[in-house]
């Protein structure tokens, strides 16, 4: 995946993202997010009204939650989506694999089969094993397309998370859909829209005491 892009995959991206999820009671609950990472390992959520200072930032393998423009806490972890559909791309291999690794993903586990049509390969499972932690990577493009991996609340059962319908940008790929499936049912996903590729941004908005200090890609001064 990385030799496949060394050089050409975007440094920086920038989207504005609806996020749908699914309540108790079947009904559905929309926010918007505004999203900006800087490869490798750097993922700003923004809450809407950016002006709230409301938000989750992943960097330096922590994960900060913002609450009115101060970080409440900070816990060691690394987003794996973020990982495994940008960073790959970007990072040398080993962080990658290191990073993998740590996330529970049992690297010497790989086989082949189709998803939606296309050849992927399997990287954490053998073949017919959907109980294990694993990603699927299609096999002609090189690019992250499911994971499978327990449910935070009841590891009994998995998630079936898939990046779809990618789209050229720059000199890699994007999915601007991404979908969380439990049980065969759809319960989470999210749709992105304005999306921009090696914009100018900052170091400063990735770290968590200037949350609101410095200056905001959606608005260009800070919020």
């Amino acid at each position: 995946m990385h030799e496949r892009y060394a050089g050409q995959w975007y440094q920086t991206l920038t989207f504005k993202q609806r996020t749908s999820r699914l309540l108790p009671s079947g009904k559905w609950s929309v926010q918007t997010w505004w999203e900006a990472m800087k490869l490798p390992g750097k993922l700003r959520i923004d809450f809407d009204p950016v002006s709230a200072g409301n938000g989750v930032l992943y960097a330096r393998d922590s994960q900060f939650v913002v609450q009115n423009g101060r970080a409440l806490r900070g816990d060691p972890g690394i987003n794996p989506l973020l990982l495994l559909g940008f960073d790959v791309y970007a990072a040398p291999v080993a962080y990658t694999t290191a990073r993998l690794r740590r996330e529970g993903f049992d690297l010497t586990r790989v086989n082949e089969t189709t998803f939606q049509g296309r050849p992927v390969i399997v990287v954490g499972a053998r073949k017919g094993d959907y109980d294990r932690k694993q990603f699927w990577v299609d096999a002609e493009r090189l690019l992250f397309v499911r994971m499978l991996e327990p449910t935070p609340r009841d590891t009994s059962k998995m998630q079936d998370i898939r990046f779809t319908g990618y789209e050229r940008r720059g000199g890699g790929w994007i999915a601007p859909r991404v979908e969380i499936w439990t049980e065969g049912k759809l319960v989470f996903y999210e749709d992105y829209d304005d999306i921009r590729v090696d914009v100018p941004l900052d170091d400063a908005l990735f770290v968590p005491s200037r949350w609101k200090t410095t200056k905001h890609w959606t608005t260009g001064a800070a919020r």
